[in-house]
């Protein structure tokens, strides 16, 4: 997978900045203060850094914003990156400030030396700084002289290292866990078939996670015939995996993550246009915040007891695939009749979601999934749609989207929608018609919910994979979920 630049975090030492190579980045207040770093660089670089900050260009800065003086004399470095934030800045500021400084790297790589004093929240500028550093490479030719770049180095020089240092540690698990999610979500479907996904999974074994692969087999002994239906027609295995960390009390109810994991989509019979049908290797992007999320909840070690569960299948067209206006059963014993083969994702976690609730009585639920195209005709690219049966449990989970700036956004439920879903000859239909498509998606979800457990339905199609920067990710996959989700249990289901 793709590893996180390793951050380092020193005790400063002035008498260093003048040899080091790369890149220098010192921070200044608003209102242009220098401390004993800056003082430094100022001093080593005749008075250029001074001349700024006290320009009027500066006094029009932004928190979080830089400029880069380049090739500075009197220093080895190529660049001096000078970052405007304040010494108590917020977490928002402070790693925006760390966005910008991977920004500013990411023509050059090399080393990357922050002198960051007695900020207060060091560590969330380094946070902001890797995650933005993401860079999706595995099927780019290495001797490229265009795609050689050296892994970034960072180093933190700090007046009080250690905390620093002991702040950013669980940091450096969640970003391994959204880079993971975002190597999932970015590799192509005939490298990530559904046998390679379940092979990364049971790699994490290593990390203490307790991994269960659930075959064709096994999951027709379970009665998943809705789950069973959508990969009917690929010759890729369809599979269920399951993550289990208990971190918290033994024999105390886990908190259940469930994901959609279509590795490709096609539309099966109900196939989709052919533009655009290459992004559909996103399809699986709810499965991907699950593994990552479960993954940086092992190297954290957190102290609860979680379990992601992922249904894994590829949906095509052949003579073996399920038809529209076939009927299929679910685990849970529904009857479903198939309108349409695109509406596929929540055949799948009907059953996922049935199966965790039947093995694991969780305390609750919170899936996701690259569901419906409505999500993002009502939401944009910028919200995830929240839909759920515990009010608070969403407050809870729409709190630590917002603490960890992933946008999301309460969508509703009511029996009107759950109408649209009637069939003549089933028990249900799987789609509703054009009308509140996300709505009437979470609504044929909720019946595979029991009514005593709270659930959460995060429909994340427009979040997974963007055409533009994110403010932590550059275009491409998001990784959105992973770093709200692992809030989540840390607020509401970590024992102290």
């Amino acid at each position: 997978m793709t590893t996180p630049v390793a951050v380092s975090f020193e005790e400063t030492d002035i008498e260093r900045i003048a040899a080091a190579t790369g890149r220098v980045a010192v921070i200044v207040t608003p209102d242009g203060k220098l401390d004993s770093g800056a003082r430094r660089v100022n001093r080593l670089c005749k008075g250029a850094l001074k001349r700024l900050v006290e320009s009027d260009s500066w006094a029009k800065m932004a928190q979080g914003e830089l400029r880069t003086l380049a090739w500075p004399a009197g220093m080895e470095a190529e660049a001096i990156d000078v970052l405007c934030l304040e010494r108590n800045a917020s977490v928002e500021s402070a790693r925006k400030g760390g966005v910008a400084l991977a920004k500013a790297a990411a023509t050059g790589g090399g080393a990357i030396l922050v002198l960051a004093g007695s900020l207060r929240r060091s560590a969330e500028l380094a946070f902001g700084l890797v995650l933005r550093s993401y860079r999706f490479a595995a099927h780019k030719r290495p001797d490229d002289p265009k795609e050689q770049r050296e892994t970034i180095a960072i180093t933190v020089m700090a007046a009080k290292p250690d905390e620093a240092r002991d702040a950013y540690a669980p940091k450096a698990a969640i970003a391994e866990g959204v880079f993971f999610t975002r190597d999932l979500v970015s590799e192509p479907a005939n490298h990530l078939t559904t046998t390679e996904f379940a092979d990364r999974i049971s790699a994490m074994e290593s990390l203490g996670l307790k991994i269960t692969i659930l075959e064709e087999s096994d999951m027709s002994e379970l009665g998943m015939g809705a789950l069973l239906s959508v990969g009917h027609g690929s010759a890729s295995p369809s599979k269920l995996a399951v993550m289990e960390w208990q971190g918290g009390e033994k024999g105390e109810a886990p908190l259940a993550l469930v994901g959609k994991g279509v590795v490709f989509d096609t539309g099966g019979i109900s196939l989709k246009p052919a533009a655009g049908m290459e992004e559909m290797t996103m399809d699986m992007g709810g499965a991907g915040v699950v593994c990552g999320t479960m993954r940086a909840l092992a190297l954290r070690k957190a102290r609860a007891n979680v379990v992601g569960l992922v249904g894994l299948v590829e949906n095509m067209p052949s003579d073996r695939a399920t038809r529209p206006g076939d009927v299929v059963t679910s685990m849970k014993g529904d009857t479903i009749e198939v309108i349409n083969t695109d509406a596929e994702g929540r055949l799948v976690l009907a059953d996922v979601l049935w199966y965790a609730q039947e093995r694991f009585s969780p305390a609750g639920i919170v899936d996701l999934a690259t569901l419906t195209g409505a999500i993002i005709i009502a939401l944009g690219n910028e919200k995830a749609g929240v839909f759920g049966n515990d009010d608070a449990l969403c407050d809870a989970f729409l709190k630590a989207a917002g603490t960890e700036g992933e946008g999301a956004w309460r969508m509703p439920l009511a029996k009107p929608y759950d109408d649209l879903l009637k069939s003549d000859i089933a028990d249900m239909k799987n789609v509703g018609g054009r009308a509140a498509g996300s709505i009437t998606a979470a609504q044929f979800l909720q019946r595979f919910v029991r009514d005593d457990v709270a659930w959460i339905h995060l429909d994340i199609a427009g979040v997974t994979l963007l055409k533009t920067d994110a403010t932590y990710a550059p275009k491409g996959a998001s990784g959105w979920g992973v770093m709200a989700l692992d809030r989540l249990v840390a607020d509401r289901f970590e024992q102290g």
